[in-house]
């Protein structure tokens, strides 16, 4: 008695495997993307953490410990210029709002919005 033979052929395979291949292949050119966002969203929790009581507090400062951080941590975008520092009532806001591209394939790309906020002096992280 025949039995018909059962399994993906070469095409179900390629149907299947491009896909993956392709969604595996933008993660790994994200990973330098949310690295990078990982090493921003800590400076400002640490910058957050120094200046919890708010004391000493005052944009030079809170922008050159940034900027310090972003030293050490080998960051490169956003730079310091671009983290918007204002007043709320008696504490300060500190937000990195910024996007990034990971490249795919010739002129395609893969766009990245973060926006990560902080509050020193008066309630701590968001």
């Amino acid at each position: 008695m025949r039995t018909k033979q059962r399994g993906l052929t070469v095409i179900g395979w390629l149907i299947l495997l491009i896909p993956l291949a392709i969604v595996g292949y933008a993660g790994i050119r994200l990973t330098p993307v949310y690295l990078n966002y990982m090493k921003v969203a800590r400076t400002l929790e640490q910058v957050a953490v120094d200046f919890r009581t708010g004391e000493g507090a005052n944009p030079q400062s809170i922008r050159g410990s940034i900027e310090k951080r972003f030293d050490i941590e080998s960051v490169d975008y956003p730079t310091p210029k671009d983290i918007k520092i204002t007043r709320d009532g008696k504490a300060w806001v500190v937000q990195a709002a910024y996007d990034d591209q990971a490249p795919l394939f010739s002129n395609l790309a893969i766009l990245v919005v973060f926006d990560k906020t902080v509050r020193i002096g008066g309630g701590g992280t968001e």
